[in-house]
């Protein structure tokens, strides 16, 4: 199908300095909230795992590529994540999918 817009989900899974723990969750509540706030993005949840509240997943949602592409490159993301989240981190796993038609 020309033109047709496939949807990018975003499946991060970070593993977050026991010390930090607060300090990353504060971060992403401003990135949530910043990115929700993007034409592209359709949806951003945050989750803690019940018995290890240092791992946390991401689970966003945007249009397509460009519009993940726009939100990398955005001052908030470059700020929040890249700058203050990324340094504060044990670990880190992104996981970029997009929907598969099983008809």
């Amino acid at each position: 199908m020309t033109g047709a817009v496939t949807p990018i989900v975003v499946v991060a899974r970070w593993q977050v300095s026991v010390d930090h723990v607060g300090d990353v969750l504060a971060h992403v509540a401003e990135l949530r909230e910043r990115s929700l706030a993007e034409p592209g993005c359709l949806g951003y949840e945050v989750f803690s795992a019940i018995d290890a509240p240092a791992s946390v997943l991401l689970l966003e949602r945007y249009r397509d590529g460009a519009a993940l592409e726009s939100h990398r490159q955005s001052a908030h993301y470059q700020a929040l994540v890249v700058e203050r989240i990324l340094p504060l981190l044990a670990g880190r796993q992104v996981d970029i999918l997009q929907p598969h038609d099983a008809g």
